[in-house]
């Protein structure tokens, strides 16, 4: 993902602390810990030909990596989807690797619906994209719906009417990119306010040069957090440590539902941040969260964990 990629002689400079809890937060979670809370974990692609030797076999297929990702995270941010509008047939070729697993696929919606001119107008592409991914059917979290960069609030009656037209049996979230979204809080405070009328979830994005995305809204009790790396520069440990807390917070008030994507600028050591994030998940959290299994456990990565 290069969205707020900042040169690393800056990463130093940038204070990654998360900000205060809003109080809107408050009106979502009910104060006292869900039952059976569902934590899923994962990255946006699963074909990362630099996981072979690593997480993947040795000469490993790119046609087989999903069998092989599906042993290493229980979740995918399914970008896939965001290119090519997939029917059923395809879709069932991936679920058929998770097979009595509890894994989601959570695919982001079409480009052709959110990124090229207006929302409006789109019944046949919407109905075609929604016919496919329906075929996950148990495999089949939260739809991620993301408008481009240059979308600002002076669309904001497009972007409100067309998410009132999606299903309502399906849950989604949605990213604004735009500054102007929240540079001014009744903006802010207005499409908060109007997801949580329509029981969709607002994507929480952490990376480095855009820290407006890191709003720490949750308009569901569910929250779909896209957190961004810079190769394990040594601010990535502890802002992962700055995540388990807020998440344990939110757990504690309720959370019934939490989607944590792993993304790198430079996906090759994704693996290494998500072995550290989970390990201390599940001691902190008391969990019990699947999480990468290396070939050949790399030298440095002994050196990072301790």
């Amino acid at each position: 993902m290069e969205f707020g990629r900042v040169p690393p002689e800056e990463l130093s400079s940038i204070d990654f602390s998360l900000s205060a809890e809003p109080a809107f937060n408050k009106t979502v979670l009910k104060g006292k810990p869900a039952k059976n809370p569902k934590i899923y974990l994962g990255c946006a692609k699963w074909g990362r030909t630099e996981w072979v030797g690593k997480i993947y076999p040795p000469k490993t297929k790119e046609k087989d990596f999903l069998q092989h990702y599906v042993q290493h995270y229980n979740s995918i941010e399914l970008n896939a989807t965001h290119y090519k509008v997939y029917g059923e047939g395809g879709i069932k070729k991936w679920t058929a690797n998770a097979a009595g697993k509890d894994f989601k696929f959570c695919p982001k919606m079409y480009q052709g619906l959110t990124h090229r001119g207006s929302l409006k107008g789109k019944d046949f592409i919407t109905n075609e994209f929604f016919r496919g991914i329906v075929a996950f059917e148990e495999f089949l979290g939260p739809v991620f719906v993301q408008v481009s960069d240059a979308f600002s609030p002076k669309r904001k009656e497009e972007l409100f009417d067309f998410l009132r037209s999606l299903p309502t049996d399906l849950q989604f979230f949605l990213e604004v990119r735009h500054p102007d979204w929240f540079k001014k809080e009744d903006i802010q405070n207005e499409m908060f306010t109007i997801l949580k009328e329509l029981n969709m979830g607002a994507v929480i994005t952490d990376t480095a040069g855009r820290r407006d995305c890191a709003h720490m809204h949750l308009t569901i009790p569910k929250t779909f957090i896209r957190y961004v790396g810079n190769s394990l520069h040594e601010s990535d440990f502890a802002r992962c440590d700055a995540w388990i807390k807020r998440m344990k917070h939110w757990l504690d008030k309720g959370m019934e539902e939490l989607y944590f994507f792993m993304h790198m600028h430079d996906e090759a050591t994704s693996p290494e941040l998500t072995v550290y994030l989970v390990d201390k998940m599940n001691k902190e959290l008391g969990l019990h969260l699947i999480k990468p299994k290396f070939i050949e456990e790399p030298p440095k990565q002994k050196k990072l964990f301790e």
